[in-house]
């Protein structure tokens, strides 16, 4: 009479090792007490969500704050979706926002520690070792459904109004004799390999999330699939056998998975493995035009693909410390009391985390990133911006490049002060706004078109810029040139200030304002543009005079 063994051993007859023997192939790791482990764990299907930058900011933030390992295996047993290349592209983008691994899979040739390979694709062995087991003591065996059978059993759990799955009478091959089992192997006949519940779906287990702190849950009773028709392992039964032998001590994914933590604490159960703990990330979600809340959507949402912040050039530091904000409720009062710290050292904790799906704003990623890149240096921002253009502005960094102490001047115009402007929420923002500075984009503007103030004549505009470019004096101090521009204004009948203008709008033909707006009209052909005065030190006096007399020329 066949037993559990024969029917391992028939399934899996080139398996000769053992779960023991993996036990020591991947011993426990020699780390400080409460040291976590963590993972990020994609799947090589498409682009890096937002929803996923988050989730592996707060393993890797978890696991170094407490001097354990942050870790990258990559999920690649669907090989119907799976986009060759995405792998390598998910890692690299993990990078740019300094999410970065201690060890596992970097690339498609290069895998670095001692609990690989971190491609599932790569560790059939190791599952099939531990189905085999699993085979051996009674909790797995084949199941030879046809997809009609299947079909039709979901029909019939309808018709019923019971819950549907493949468990207790509804499970075909459940007690199947095992004699017929192998005969049916031996004749070739397909199957897939099932786990053996011994759950009730009226019973309930009770849990402790790290995040969501005490569950109630409902017991499994599904004999979920553990292995595909094609020799591969299911997402539930691999991830937990490699959490296992790579020693994860903590398993941060997204609480969309919580449902299914009754089938993952079963088969750690079942196996003999020890549970690692679980905290349940809340879901990154968005309110949409309706006032619903909803998850970032790929279809729907730009910003829910990390390559769009890439793309448009927000800084890491800003990025992540927006993630950061929606991670530990507490982490804008630490950074007001601490403005002069690297975010590195704000301490994150599970406590502090939403219970409820933490709601993404692009304007506040904006905002914070404006106030970040605003107390960077000049000539480290100048850097960054570089960098960033070189692969997606390229006419913009032949600019910069081409003289970068100039680029640095512009950058600098009321930076580095005790409360400098804040104009740009991302490197895309800065050349927009500074590209006058560079004559080829200067002198490209359509001068016969620009947009003058229609409550200033062509003449008054005219003789403004004349004299200006007879009287101006570049070498005075800001107050001083101030000073310079009302008396300009004054001499042309323009109120020196806006609150004399305003008593008596009759008597002048307008204010100060209006004067330097002509100017800067003039020289940028923007309404709005950095601080004037230093516009006109950048430019320098010959620069400027040439600039106004082209104008000129088009009045």
């Amino acid at each position: 009479m066949s037993n559990y063994h024969d029917l391992a051993n028939i399934i899996f007859p080139e398996i000769k090792l053992t779960i023991e023997d993996l036990e020591r192939r991947y011993p426990k790791r020699n780390l400080p007490v409460d040291a976590k482990v963590i993972r990020f764990a994609p799947s090589p299907t498409g682009f890096l969500h937002t929803g996923s930058l988050f989730a592996s900011l707060v393993g890797c933030y978890f696991a170094h704050q407490s001097k354990g390992v942050f870790y990258i295996r990559l999920e690649d047993t669907d090989t119907k979706r799976e986009i060759v290349g995405s792998g390598e592209s998910l890692v690299e983008q993990l990078k740019a926002f300094d999410v970065i691994p201690d060890e596992g899979y970097i690339s498609e040739t290069k895998q670095i520690g001692n609990y690989g390979p971190y491609k599932q694709s790569e560790r059939s062995e190791i599952y099939n070792t531990c189905i085999k087991h699993l085979i051996e003591i009674g909790r797995a065996y084949p199941c030879f459904c046809s997809a009609e059978e299947l079909q039709a059993l979901r029909k019939e759990q309808e018709a019923n109004k019971e819950i549907p799955g493949y468990y207790g009478k509804y499970a075909k091959y459940r007690d199947y004799p095992i004699e017929d089992a192998i005969q049916k192997i031996q004749a070739g006949e397909p199957y897939i390999l099932r786990f053996k519940s011994m759950g009730n779906h009226n019973n309930k287990i009770h849990f402790h999330d790290e995040i969501k702190g005490d569950l109630e849950l409902t017991e499994n009773d599904q004999d979920i699939v553990i292995c595909k028709s094609d020799g591969l392992p299911t997402y539930h039964f691999a991830h937990l056998v490699d959490d296992h032998f790579m020693r994860t001590t903590h398993v941060t994914r997204g609480e969309e998975w919580l449902p299914s933590l009754p089938i993952h604490l079963e088969l750690f159960d079942s196996i003999g493995f020890e549970r690692p703990k679980y905290a349940h990330i809340p879901n990154v979600m968005k309110v949409d035009e309706n006032g619903n809340k909803r998850k970032l959507s790929k279809r729907k949402d730009a910003e829910a693909a990390v390559s769009y912040f890439l793309e448009q050039g927000y800084p890491k530091y800003g990025f992540i410390e927006y993630l950061l904000t929606i991670a530990n409720s507490n982490y804008e009062a630490w950074r007001d009391e601490n403005l002069d710290k690297d975010f590195k050292e704000f301490q994150l904790t599970f406590e502090k985390m939403s219970l409820d799906g933490a709601l993404f704003d692009l304007a506040k990623v904006g905002n914070i990133s404006k106030e970040r890149m605003a107390y960077k240096k000049a000539k480290d921002l100048a850097e960054e911006v570089k960098v960033w253009a070189k692969e997606y502005q390229p006419e913009f960094y032949e600019k910069i490049i081409k003289d970068e102490a100039f680029f640095i001047s512009i950058l600098n115009i009321e930076r580095e002060k005790e409360k400098p402007r804040k104009d740009y929420a991302k490197y895309s923002d800065i050349y927009p706004i500074i590209s006058f500075f560079y004559d080829e984009v200067y002198d490209a503007i359509d001068k016969n078109n620009i947009e003058w103030n229609p409550n200033i004549s062509t003449t008054d505009i005219k003789e403004v810029l004349q004299d200006y470019a007879k009287t101006m004096n570049l070498n005075l101090s800001e107050e001083e040139w101030f000073t310079s521009i009302k008396e300009l204004a004054v001499r042309h009948n323009f109120a020196d200030n806006i609150k004399l203008w305003k008593k008596d709008k009759e008597a002048y033909k307008g204010h100060v304002g209006d004067v330097s707006e002509v100017l800067r009209i003039a020289l940028s052909g923007k309404k709005n543009s950095p601080n004037l005065y230093y516009v006109m030190q950048i430019l320098g006096k010959d620069k400027v005079k040439e600039r106004i007399e082209k104008v000129i020329e088009t009045l």
